[in-house]
């Protein structure tokens, strides 16, 4: 007896053609993979810049409201912030703003001194306009305190 069973196979032409599929629909994943990747790094940026921008918005809020005297230093662009027992300042770079140990690394396109409504022309600052580079989506912060009378008694 002879045995004709044929053995049921695909042909080498359909393996070639679903290897080219799958090559294609794999390294379609990978491009897709990479354009998300990008996107969430965009997003982690961002994010850290929103992140550090609320923070020195965070911090002079706090030091306004913490020191009753504010004078800007024009030599050394210096905004310095005291009271009796402490001080704190902030030095202001084109880059970035040093306040004692902590350093934002926001870029300033204008910094603007109020005192009483009106631009500061005297060293006296109750309120502080900045704006921020293209890079933080030119951003702008705008801090205040509330004047007391001892204020306007110096």
């Amino acid at each position: 007896m002879k045995n004709n069973r044929k053995i049921k196979s695909f042909t080498l032409s359909e393996i070639i053609v679903v290897l080219i599929l799958t090559s294609i629909v794999v390294g379609l994943a990978f491009s897709v993979l990479g354009l998300v990747q990008k996107q969430m790094l965009a997003i982690q940026s961002n994010y850290n810049k929103s992140l550090e921008l609320q923070k020195l918005e965070t911090s002079l809020w706090l030091d306004f409201n913490r020191y009753s005297s504010i004078h800007y230093n024009t030599i050394e662009n210096q905004l310095v912030l005291k009271h009796e027992l402490d001080s704190v300042s902030y030095t202001f770079s084109r880059d970035y703003i040093i306040k004692t140990q902590d350093t934002f690394q926001i870029p300033l396109e204008t910094k603007l001194l109020y005192f009483n409504g009106v631009l500061s022309e005297t060293k006296k600052v109750d309120a502080i306009k900045l704006r921020t580079t293209k890079v933080y989506q030119n951003r702008e912060l705008f801090i205040f305190k509330k004047n007391d009378a001892s204020t306007f008694m110096d």
